[in-house]
């Protein structure tokens, strides 16, 4: 438990040390001292139940089909490993794309330049760089993607490739398909509060093989969003691609170009600031189908309170993922404040979550990006 942070801290005293000592009810917080864990008792008693609920699940949140699993995630809790040396030995530490999955990369000057310009750095096979076969069943696990796309399970593209498999998670379980007539080809998203994944847009062209035949528009709104590129329009009609120069991917030399064979397209609009700010802005052209927060940290922002009220108002399917159980949990809760209901898409593990950990988590719960997720 080397660098875990005492679940007292903040409350008033000093941390005297390590947080070596666990609760032993839940054993998902530690704290430095039996005096802070006594202290924190009268705020703790109230998640103690629920965090050892959660904690039974452990096994679950781990279950990933891929050979690098237990490296990226035990390894990874129990820092015998780290993302650093994870890319590392891959080749990708502090490469491309792959800059912004360690601490090394992101900071917030890397938002002057958004991620229109880097592949895979990864041999084809490794890659879903190119077209395949259109999407016939729906997916449901990494294993069915990987599958599909041709992939061995030892290609660490998953890790990526969380952000766009979740888009296509969530428009599915709000009922959006190609049988919708409403669609028309054409599907609107609201996705708020873009952060890492804005140095990472390319793989957002892997929505062109997710949802083929679809014009689909995403909307990006969050204050990330770098000043001089509020309102830019950034056109992605084909697949990132890997680092060998006669693979088909490398056919199209542009990043932009008008679509597909397939008719596909992706559309990403940027929009400096707050949803509730910018909303009358953006759905002068953009209703939404499907609105998404990945990571959304509901119930940490006060900021989100009038977004929510005006999701609650619209009435769009609204899609939102944290970390891990509990955040989705607190997350819910502020949200009934609001609606004065349950989620309409109670909180559930997404298939689709990033499979590597979450370095120095508060909790001793695995946490994963894009881990769990519920609706309203």
């Amino acid at each position: 438990m080397n660098g875990m942070e005492c679940a007292a801290r903040g409350s008033g005293k000093r941390c005297g040390g390590a947080a070596t000592r666990l609760c032993t009810r839940c054993e998902a917080v530690a704290y430095c001292s039996l005096s802070h864990q006594i202290a924190h008792w009268s705020r703790h008693k109230h998640e103690c139940d629920r965090l050892q609920q959660q904690m039974k699940s452990v096994e679950v949140l781990n279950d990933f089909p891929f050979t690098f699993s237990r490296e990226a995630t035990f390894q990874v809790c129990v820092k015998h490993e780290g993302r650093c040396s994870f890319l590392s030995n891959r080749g990708l530490h502090k490469v491309g794309m792959w800059l912004h999955e360690c601490g090394c990369g992101a900071t917030s000057a890397s938002f002057d330049c958004l991620g229109l310009n880097n592949g895979w750095d990864l041999p084809s096979v490794l890659c879903p760089c190119g077209p395949n076969s259109l999407v016939l069943e729906q997916l449901h696990s990494w294993r069915d993607y990987y599958k599909w796309r041709s992939i061995p399970l030892d290609s660490p593209v998953a890790l990526l490739l969380h952000w766009p498999l979740t888009i296509y998670h969530a428009a599915r379980l709000v009922g959006i398909t190609a049988l919708n007539p409403e669609i028309n080809e054409k599907l609107y998203i609201h996705y708020l509060g873009p952060e890492k994944e804005l140095l990472q847009l390319l793989v957002f062209g892997e929505l062109l093989a997710l949802f083929p035949g679809f014009h689909v528009h995403i909307e990006l709104v969050g204050p990330a969003i770098p000043p001089q590129r509020d309102g830019e329009k950034i056109q992605i009609s084909k697949y990132a691609c890997c680092n060998e120069d006669e693979c088909e991917c490398k056919i199209a030399i542009k990043n932009t170009y008008p679509e597909t064979e397939s008719g596909s397209a992706v559309t990403l609009q940027l929009w400096r600031g707050f949803y509730h700010d910018r909303y009358r802005d953006i759905v002068k052209d953009s209703f939404p189908h499907l609105i998404i927060a990945p990571n959304g940290g509901i119930a940490a922002y006060s900021s989100w309170l009038p977004c929510i009220e005006l999701i609650e108002k619209i009435g769009v399917p609204a899609v939102f993922t944290d970390y891990c159980e509990e955040a989705c949990h607190l997350a819910a809760s502020c949200i009934k404040t609001v609606s004065d209901r349950p989620p309409k898409l109670p909180v559930q593990l997404n298939p689709f979550r990033q499979p590597i950990a979450v370095e120095d988590s508060v909790l001793l719960l695995p946490c994963y990006s894009n881990c769990f997720l519920f609706g309203m």
